[in-house]
């Protein structure tokens, strides 16, 4: 009894658990109500939340008060939990348990939580926990919603708050935030009568500290009528917070309050209090000069610049309009834009993204048009040397009303013909400043304005979540277009784009720029959905309708007709370019068969006439661009249009006898064909698109010849020259795409050019060229080297063997001439070389576009796979991609040859050898596809890239797949119809299972695993073999793959065998599956044995592809894998000697030092005492890193084995010295 007394007086005494008053009790009767604890104090947010939430719904069903009191007293004692996650949870639960017992009095539980952590009693240590449980105690009060109920209560945590202030360093400023979130909750009357004198020190310091200002300015807006400007002036001295004496110390208040949320990158609450106070005293123009801008931003950029930008985002729902304009026209706006600039550097904080958030916010809550005007001109109007700081695509757009977005855009428009720099708010950077001495230059500003204008109006057209009309993408379309082509020359209602004139002209860049981004408005467009957001418009865009007008006009019929007003008005528009008068007569008869073809549409729309359609105003829009090019071409168009109205009449009036004639010429699919291709030759997305579309439309007319062209084009073993079509040999596509590559790069090189930093780094390479051009050279050229002995004999600066001369005898004017010489060869050696440079970057980019062209062409392919896969003309799809394919593998690896190939091989992967439709119909074409399938598999013998082979496997297969689709009653007499293709697929097969173990590389033999596994795969194969040929060709398949696996005795970390092993293991998982589930005679023991014997030898014990694998295949033959045990050693278990494993690098036993001061056996300390001196008294029971210690001053060598008939060297050194013994 006295022993149990004991261990309960420990028990209670222990300080870790509180003591319980009537802990028996509790603890016998429900040890669930104790788990609810527990869970409050786990770090899981979720497990904390949901405990609270039953421990409320347990005492409201509980009939013991006691549990109550329980409660109460368990969770003020965890308020000060040493667990930081847990200090939050207890006090959310006290805060939840007294706002629903709300019998239990706040002043009790008030009391509990002084008593419990009371700071004067509290040991040293414990200091940090009793601050917190005392805020946490706080805080579950106000959290309650009972706190306003009792005043004195709320003066009593008011008072208590003020007194945990000087434990900042544990704290931080949460007291001063609690008791502002307290008196947002309290009335008027009660701060008035109860807490007005105790907040009398806090309220009159308020310039101290961000904490007592937010309190004193919290209290004002929360308390006007007591707070009165007499109030304030007892309290500060002033009877308003902006005044000119307060600005400073406002300002190092914003300061600290600024570096203080560095890290967390908000906005602190009170620089926007102070923001609002200064609007309602109207003194805003004094805070924001003053405070704001010779206070805040006088620093150098850091927190208080980025406290300056929040301010100013979250100003802007808050000011009227002239104030909107005052601030976003001054320094704050100079300032961010320059950290806009400077940001675009690596690694650098950039607030940009936080600006974009704000300003959308404004324009989504503003109601104002004028307003929402007036930020988008202010922050277009931000400029680095003429270019707007913003994206010019920026999705704040979207969020402007109609009204304002017209006038937004005719403002884009006014400043592109007008440009005002002088409204800019412009500015450079230091290093802009010293690389440019002279000053900028006006008109590279206007370019780089205009060059950000034309983008920003594009774009607004085009982005989908802009509220737009067709008239704004209209008069966009019309503007741009307009000015890429025209020029105004007198002013006319009829256009209205002649009515306002450019003040400054365009030169070629920025005409260039114009153009390139009309045809990229253009290509959207083309696929416009319906705009607008009646029912009407959204059934008709369920339905897909693109690229027209709610009235059925096409968008870019509208710009046609457009062009041809302004060419028929030469007196109010002049084209940049005129056309000549055979460019006209195309343009002319474009129009007249655009306007033939739409009557015909109107009796009924038919694929090809919406494909000739399309493709003549294609063409026509493009004369613009390059007449020269396209008037040919609007020729072959006009006359395939004609053969192929000629070829329909023919047929509906049943006309005999005119085939002869028709073979003669080409059908005008192939016309069609052979334009396309030659318009794929131009670099322009929408032009790729159109030809997309056309081509689909014309699918089911494209005969053999048509389809022959496309894949001539791609084959590999033609001259570029035949294949490249338009792109060889014309040169002006070369140039249009250079042009559009120098202004890709000039578009990508906006945010550069704002930051000139990289752009030295351009400047100073370019300067290197000339010495790389020599470099590049290579070896020295024999004939330049005999050209300039040659020179020195003449001149006899080289002595010869007949005269012996020296060339010392050389006088100054032989020596100039010797210089001349020499200077004029070594010009004419660099011009050689320059030249050979040249003409390999010209091949090398001729390459380039033919390649790009390639890539297009194989569009054409998908296109007729997805729309015609069923058509016989797809056979002759196969050689010419698997050359394709083969030449890929085969040759050099830059990154668009790269994509060429994997372009080609996923169209034949997926859209030709796995496609749902295929040919059916074969007809006469059997023996073709016969030998076909037999070159095929031939040839996949004897190749050497097993990848490439698997390509060929699965040409195969697709013509086994429509070999037996397209022959009659296949299915029946399958077996004898068929027997060429099954005795091929079995030959290629069998080829492959042997190459499991004949394979002259593992990489070759697991590659062939991998093609056995993917053909047993096949249900074409599983089908052509079905019965005995298959049950044979598995057991052949079971041999193979035990014995390769035989062949792996350790795997290591040869990548290659561990390679080999997996495939080998996934054939053999399949084998055995398919032999267990179809039942087949097949003998698996061999494989069996072979699998069991590889287990020990390689263990896998481990977890990874292989070993599940393997597991997997033994798990089939009735084997499991046996859990890994997770015991732990004994410390006898550990004890036991083992023997040294000897690791490579390692010094051996003889050089190793002996720790001298360990206890040796009597039996050789004798031995050990004859040999050594012992440097101290030995010691025991030392771990492991004391006698590492004890190693540090003392080391010897011996013999392992101490052998008397040897020398025994020893060295014996300390602090340096070392003493040899022999």
């Amino acid at each position: 009894m006295n022993a149990m007394h004991v261990e309960m007086g420990e028990i209670e005494n222990e300080p870790v658990r509180p003591k319980i008053t009537d802990a028996k009790g509790i603890l016998q009767q429900n040890r669930e109500f104790l788990d609810f604890f527990w869970d409050i104090a786990k770090p899981e947010q979720e497990i904390r939340l949901k405990a609270i939430e039953n421990l409320i719904q347990y005492l409201k069903t509980s009939e013991k008060t006691d549990e109550l009191t329980y409660t109460l007293k368990r969770l003020v004692d965890g308020l000060a939990h040493t667990r930081e996650a847990a200090r939050p949870g207890f006090s959310l639960a006290l805060g939840q348990v007294l706002s629903v017992f709300e019998e239990v009095p706040l002043r009790t539980a008030f009391d509990q939580i002084k008593e419990k952590h009371n700071l004067a009693k509290v040991k040293k240590k414990l200091i940090r926990n009793a601050a917190f449980g005392n805020f946490f105690g706080v805080l579950a009060l106000s959290q309650s919603t009972r706190l306003p109920k009792e005043p004195q209560v709320v003066l009593e945590c008011v008072q208590l708050l003020q007194s945990l202030s000087q434990y900042r360093e544990h704290l931080r400023d949460l007291p001063r935030k609690t008791m502002v979130d307290i008196l947002s909750e309290t009335s008027e009357e009660v701060f008035e009568e109860v807490l007005l004198g105790a907040l009398q020190t806090d309220l009159s310091s308020a310039f101290s500290t961000p904490e007592q200002l937010q309190l004193l300015l919290v209290a004002m807006q929360r308390f006007p009528q007591v707070l009165k400007p007499k109030k304030l002036k007892k309290l500060l001295g002033t009877s308003t917070i902006i005044t000119m004496d307060n600005i400073p110390k406002l300002t190092d208040v914003l300061k600290m309050a600024a570096r203080s949320v560095k890290k967390d990158r908000l906005l602190p609450a009170v620089a926007l209090d102070l923001l609002q106070i200064s609007l309602r005293e109207d003194n805003f123009e004094l805070f924001w000069r003053e405070t704001i801008i010779n206070g805040m931003l006088k620093d150098q950029p850091g927190p208080t610049h980025y406290l300056s930008y929040r301010l100013l985002g979250s100003a802007l729902p808050l000011l009227t309009l002239a104030q909107l304009k005052q601030v976003l026209n001054g320094e704050v706006m100079r300032a961010y834009g320059e950290h806009v600039v400077s940001a675009q550097l690596p690694d650098r904080f950039k607030f940009a993204p936080e600006m974009e958030t704000y300003v959308g916010d404004f324009l989504q809550g503003c109601d104002d048009p004028e307003k929402q005007l007036a930020v988008m001109v202010a922050f277009s109007l931000l400029t680095n040397q003429g270019y707007p700081v913003v994206p010019s695509f920026w999705r704040v757009v979207q969020h402007l009303q109609p009204t304002a977005l017209q006038s937004y855009v005719d403002w884009l428009k006014d400043m592109f013909l007008n440009p005002r720099l002088d409204s800019c708010l412009d500015f450079s950077t230091r290093r802009q400043k010293e690389n440019q001495e002279g000053g900028v230059q006006r008109e590279n500003c206007i370019f780089r304005l205009r060059k950000w204008i034309i983008p920003r109006l594009t774009s607004i057209a085009e982005n989908n979540q802009v509220k737009r009309e067709e008239a704004l993408v209209m008069d966009v379309a019309r503007f741009v277009f307009f000015h890429a082509f025209f020029n105004a020359k007198k002013a006319t209602p009829d256009i209205l784009e002649t009515e306002a004139t450019l003040s400054v002209p365009l030169d070629e860049k920025t005409r260039a720029i114009v153009i390139n981004s009309f045809f990229g408005l253009l290509q959207h467009i083309n696929h416009l959905p319906l705009l607008g957001d009646s029912p009407e418009v959204a059934a008709r865009n369920q339905r897909h309708v693109q690229g027209v007008m709610a009235d059925g006009s096409m968008w870019i019929f509208c710009l046609v007709r457009y062009a041809d007003s302004l060419l028929n008005q030469p007196k109010y528009a002049q084209s940049t370019q005129p056309f000549s008068p055979e460019q006209r007569q195309a343009w002319d008869s474009m129009l007249a068969s655009v306007g033939t073809l739409m009557k015909k549409s109107k009796k009924g729309q038919t694929p090809e006439t919406s494909a000739f359609q399309q493709l003549f105003l294609l063409v026509g829009i493009h004369l613009f661009k390059a007449p020269e090019d396209l008037v040919d071409l609007m020729q072959d168009l006009q006359n395939c249009m004609e053969k192929a109205q000629e070829k329909k009449s023919k047929k509906k009036k049943a006309v005999t006898g005119s085939a002869a004639a028709g073979e003669e010429e080409p059908h005008w699919a192939e016309v069609v064909v052979d334009i396309l291709l030659s318009l794929l030759s131009q670099p322009s997305r929408h032009i790729r698109h159109v030809c997309r579309t056309v081509f689909s439309n014309i699918c089911p007319h494209v005969t053999a010849r048509a389809l022959t062209a496309i894949l001539d084009v791609l084959d590999p073993d033609k001259d570029e020259e035949d294949s490249a079509i338009v792109v060889t040999d014309d040169t002006d596509s070369d140039k249009i795409k250079k042009k559009d590559k120098k202004k890709k790069g000039e578009d990508d090189e906006d945010d550069e050019e704002m930051n000139e930093e990289e752009s030295d780094a351009s400047d100073d390479d370019s300067d290197e060229g000339e010495d790389e051009a020599m470099e590049e050279g290579g070896e020295v050229d024999q004939n330049f080297r005999i050209e300039l002995m040659k020179v020195l004999q003449n001149q006899g600066a080289v002595a010869t063997k007949v005269d012996g001369s020296d060339d010392d005898e050389l006088d100054d004017e032989a020596m100039m001439k010797l210089d001349g010489s020499i200077a004029s060869l070594f010009l004419e050696q660099k011009k050689k070389m320059q030249a050979k440079k040249d003409e390999k970057d010209k091949l090398k980019k001729e390459k380039t576009l033919v390649r790009d062209f390639k890539i297009k062409v194989l569009d054409l392919v998908e296109v007729f796979l997805a729309r015609q896969g069923s058509s016989p003309l797809v056979l002759g799809m196969v050689e010419p991609l698997l050359s394709v394919i083969e030449s890929g593998m085969s040759s050099e690896s830059d990154q668009q040859e790269q994509d060429f190939l994997r372009k080609a091989a996923d169209i034949f992967k997926n859209q030709l050898c796995r496609a749902k439709q295929y040919c059916k119909t074969v007809g006469d074409r059997q023996g073709e596809l016969h030998d076909l399938l037999e070159k095929l598999m031939t040839k996949t013998q004897k190749l050497s890239d097993s990848s490439v082979s698997l390509y060929f496997f699965s040409a195969s297969l697709y013509l086994v797949k429509v070999l037996r689709g397209g022959v009659p009653g296949a299915s029946a007499d399958s077996k004898t119809t068929l027997s060429t293709e099954e005795v091929l697929c079995v030959n290629l097969l069998v080829t492959a299972v042997e190459h499991i173990t004949t394979g002259v590389r593992e990489h070759q033999q697991s590659q062939a695993s991998a093609m056995v596994l993917r053909g047993l795969q096949s249900r074409e194969v599983q089908q052509l073999l079905a019965g005995d040929p298959w049950a044979g060709l598995l057991q052949q398949a079971v041999g193979r793959v035990a014995a390769s696996l035989e062949t792996v005795v350790e795997t290591g970390k040869n990548k290659v065998v561990q390679e080999k092993l997996v495939k080998a293991l996934e054939l053999g998982l399949f084998l055995v599956k398919t032999v267990n589930q179809q039942k087949l005679s097949v003998d698996l023991e061999p494989l069996k044995k072979v699998l069991q014997s590889m287990r020990e030898v390689l263990g896998f014990r481990k977890t990874g592809q292989m070993e599940d694998t393997y597991w997997a295949v033994m798990k089939h033959f009735g084997v499991i894998k046996p859990k890994r045990d997770r015991t732990r050693k004994t410390k006898e278990d550990q004890a036991e000697p083992t023997a040294p494993k000897k690791k490579k690098g390692f010094l051996p036993e003889t050089k190793k030092r002996k720790n001298r001061k360990k206890q040796l056996p009597v039996s050789e300390q004798g031995a050990a005492d004859a040999n050594t001196v012992p440097l101290g008294k030995p010691e025991g029971g030392k771990n492991q890193k004391q006698e590492e210690t004890a190693r540090r001053d003392t080391w010897t060598g011996s013999d392992q084995e101490g052998q008397d008939d040897t020398a025994c060297r020893q060295t014996e050194g300390r602090r340096g010295r070392i003493k040899w013994t022999i």
